[in-house]
């Protein structure tokens, strides 16, 4: 099992440490294994917020599949940073090919620690002059949600850590899954960080309709196959008409032409990693290249 491990510095802000924790919490509870533990230099951390937090001060032993995370403290905390030995317990996760992530201002600790050297990185925008000063070894990208670079994820604003979260749990898990803590959660599905990483299966999820997201977890299961619209209505417990209306009003598609974009990103990806488009297309569920070769060419 998997575990997520929070460093917590006092006057941390709750939503740097609450939005993601909840994403991997709500992951576990949809069946993907994840212990979330958290770690301080001191039992009790005073937040920024008022409420005040407990920890442990003994750090668990981690394993390169766990995560270390450092949410965001207040800035002008004069004791937030956190020390030499939690440093070294960041350095030294990286180093046996572990991930390490900050959220806000948690990207100080990822500096202090060495780890920004040499690599893309970023942070909230009011931060960002005073990291390329500390930190001029660092390529810091502005004005994106996060940046992912060698095991070394950064992330900009507060809530940006629920969309660094999200694209952790696509990244281990599929985006269906990211999809899915996303809906629980009732966020925006997205996964936009350094450049447009939005798969279809995202990219069409921003929208409150729990109907339309049974017949999109339907699909997404079975793109590849033939679908009928009459099965699809019944088991979403909607008319066909309704279905159609609410899937197109929710995501700008027919139920068809979702499964046609899902059928076309899959064959993209295996026609990049060197794939035929023949066999790509069969693959997806075509009978042939010729309508791979249309709905590439539509766009």
């Amino acid at each position: 099992m998997p575990r997520v491990v929070f460093l917590l510095a006092p006057q941390v802000h709750l939503l740097n440490l609450a939005g993601p924790a909840q994403v991997f919490s709500t992951a576990a509870d949809l069946g993907h294994d994840y212990r979330l533990e958290y770690v301080a230099e001191r039992e009790d951390v005073p937040s920024a917020q008022g409420l005040p937090l407990r920890a442990r001060v003994a750090w668990p032993a981690t394993a390169p599949d766990d995560l270390l995370v450092v949410p965001g403290w207040r800035a002008s905390a004069p004791d937030g940073a956190p020390g030499e030995a939690a440093l070294r317990r960041l350095r030294a996760h990286h180093a046996a090919g572990g991930t390490v992530a900050s959220v806000c201002s948690g990207v100080r600790a990822l500096g202090a620690a060495g780890l920004l050297d040499g690599r893309r990185c970023t942070t909230h925008h009011e931060i960002q002059d005073e990291l390329a000063r500390r930190h001029p070894r660092a390529e810091l990208v502005r004005d994106v949600l996060y940046v992912t670079d060698d095991r070394v994820v950064t992330s900009a604003g507060i809530a940006s850590g629920i969309d660094l979260a999200l694209h952790l749990v696509a990244v281990r898990h599929g985006p269906a899954a990211a999809a899915r803590v996303a809906r629980s959660m009732v966020v925006y599905a997205r996964r936009n960080g350094d450049d447009r990483q939005e798969g279809a299966m995202l990219r069409h999820r921003a929208h409150l309709s729990d109907a339309v997201h049974r017949a999109q977890d339907l699909i997404e299961a079975r793109f590849t196959g033939t679908l009928r619209l009459s099965a699809l209505a019944a088991e979403t417990g909607v008319s066909e008409r309704t279905l159609t209306r609410r899937f197109t009003a929710a995501t700008g598609l027919t139920p068809l032409r979702y499964q046609q974009v899902l059928r076309v990103e899959r064959a993209e990806h295996l026609i990049g990693h060197g794939t035929t488009v023949e066999a790509a297309a069969r693959a997806v569920g075509f009978e042939d290249a010729r309508m791979l070769r249309r709905l590439r060419a539509r766009g």
